[in-house]
């Protein structure tokens, strides 16, 4: 995923806790926040040390990150979003977590209502 893509900074994410709104569900907790001047969507990960140990949040990391990529035409442009993993994420493959972040997506009412997720890529 591109550089333009992340949240990196400490405030960047602060802001995005304050001013957003979050939607969860029994897996990801996510932070949307939208910003009128930003080209396109940008994603920040936590993913806590209670879920497992580097390889286990490195992987869980790397599917966030492919299923953004793959819903990107789907995604509201111009958003910050934060993606808190829970817990059951630790246990999931690809599809599963690319399954649930669809759901808790849809929840907050940022990914098209239709927009396809089938396990076929």
């Amino acid at each position: 995923m591109k550089k333009d893509y992340r949240i990196k900074k400490n405030n960047d994410f602060q802001a995005v806790f304050k001013k957003g709104r979050s939607t969860a569900n029994r897996q990801f907790i996510v932070y949307v926040l939208k910003k009128e001047n930003q080209p396109s969507f940008r994603i920040g990960l936590s993913v806590s040390k209670k879920i497992g140990n580097a390889v286990v949040r490195n992987r869980i990391k790397r599917y966030i990150r492919q299923s953004f990529f793959e819903m990107k035409e789907g995604l509201a442009d111009g958003n910050d979003y934060v993606i808190i993993a829970r817990k059951p994420a630790a246990d999931m493959d690809f599809f599963e977590v690319k399954k649930s972040l669809a759901h808790v997506l849809k929840l907050a009412k940022v990914l098209k209502r239709n927009f396809p997720v089938d396990n076929d890529g």
